[in-house]
């Protein structure tokens, strides 16, 4: 059994160290971006003409709760709370 242990601790020294995809520095940046996106098309979003098929509110929304899930993610990375 310690046998299989120090091999994997071996391995796990012998591997880098973690590198996020991102960037941290420009989580700030994503973060009041994907906000900001957000704000103008939830706006655009109640100013919409009602119409008969839901299409384009339905793809300005879907949209804009991708923005704000993207966004208020980053901004908690940005804050030190990595979810």
């Amino acid at each position: 059994m310690s046998d299989s242990y120090a091999s994997i601790k071996k391995l796990h020294t012998s591997l880098p160290a973690f590198q996020p995809p991102i960037s941290t520095s420009a989580l700030p940046t994503i973060a009041f971006l994907s906000l900001l996106g957000f704000f103008v098309l939830t706006f655009l979003f109640t100013t919409l003409p009602k119409s008969r098929l839901p299409i384009p509110e339905l793809g300005t929304a879907l949209f804009a709760s991708a923005l704000a899930g993207g966004g208020v993610v980053a901004l908690f990375c940005t804050l030190g709370v990595y979810v």
